[in-house]
């Protein structure tokens, strides 16, 4: 709650406008690392091979995966855009040049405010 609180206060001071973010199918951007199994889902089972199971290639919600993987998806995308990871608040990311950005994120939701 801190972080929020900080964030709007700068925006408030830099008379910036603040929006909120939530990324409806986070989760399921996030490509798996290692190898998921999952069975059948009822009423979509294969006559014959209802023994049979899908190997995941991206993250599906209620994975424990899934929160990481996003995560590590969304990380590398702000920093390729030019974002800096802030060293004592990792969820926070900002980008100081002329068009200034600050970025929170938590899990799946996000604030963006800036100059621009």
């Amino acid at each position: 709650m801190e972080t929020i609180r900080l964030i709007v206060a700068i925006a408030v001071k830099n008379i910036w406008s603040v929006y909120q973010l939530d990324v409806k199918s986070a989760f399921l951007n996030g490509e798996l690392e290692e190898e998921v199994y999952v069975n059948q889902p009822p009423g979509f089972e294969i006559k014959g091979k209802e023994e049979y199971v899908y190997k995941l290639d991206k993250a599906l919600y209620g994975l424990k995966q899934a929160p990481r993987v996003w995560n590590k998806k969304i990380d590398s995308f702000l920093v390729q855009q030019g974002f800096l990871k802030c060293v004592t608040e990792h969820e926070i990311y900002c980008r100081n040049t002329t068009n200034k950005l600050i970025v929170c994120l938590y899990v799946d939701d996000m604030i963006v405010t800036g100059n621009n």
